[in-house]
């Protein structure tokens, strides 16, 4: 079974550039701290400060620079790919992002990216007041990554805690 996407925080200083992900693998980009410029392969840079974000297709060549100090949250999945399906390039911003209706529980929550079939996964902002939980217990197939944002909280998995 096992992951079938990578999670990971990159740290970046003044000066400092990404590299690429390796042919047919998606990107997703979330500026936790400081700001980065993003800077398309035609040449267009977005400036992504905090809580902003980029998806990056498969392929899509791009680099994301150092604006001084910065931390993001980066997500990396070998793209699925769906005939007559292709995703697009998206910068955005969380507080852009609509609140959704969620049916049975107490927190707001905001989709980043599409849920057209051309979207292969999606990120999801929770936004929980002090002391609300997830009402429902969840039994499925899904993979998550997980990064609080803010204050503290528990997650429970299985008997793992």
């Amino acid at each position: 079974m096992g992951s079938h996407f990578v999670m990971y925080i990159a740290k970046m200083q003044d000066n400092s550039r990404s590299g690429l992900p390796p042919i047919g693998v998606e990107r997703f980009v979330f500026v936790v701290n400081g700001a980065v410029t993003l800077t398309t392969g035609s040449g267009d840079k977005h400036n992504l400060m905090v809580d902003s974000f980029a998806y990056l297709p498969p392929n899509f060549h791009h680099s994301i620079d150092g604006d001084g100090s910065a931390t993001l949250v980066v997500f990396e999945r070998r793209y699925a790919y769906l005939e007559d399906h292709a995703p697009e390039f998206i910068v955005g911003s969380t507080d852009k992002q609509p609140l959704l209706e969620t049916p049975g529980e107490i927190f707001q929550l905001r989709k980043l990216l599409p849920t057209s079939m051309a979207y292969d996964f999606n990120i999801h902002i929770m936004d929980f007041q002090p002391g609300e939980f997830l009402n429902v217990k969840e039994v499925h197939y899904n993979q998550h990554g997980l990064l609080l944002l803010e204050g503290q909280g528990i997650y429970r998995l299985g008997d793992s805690w």
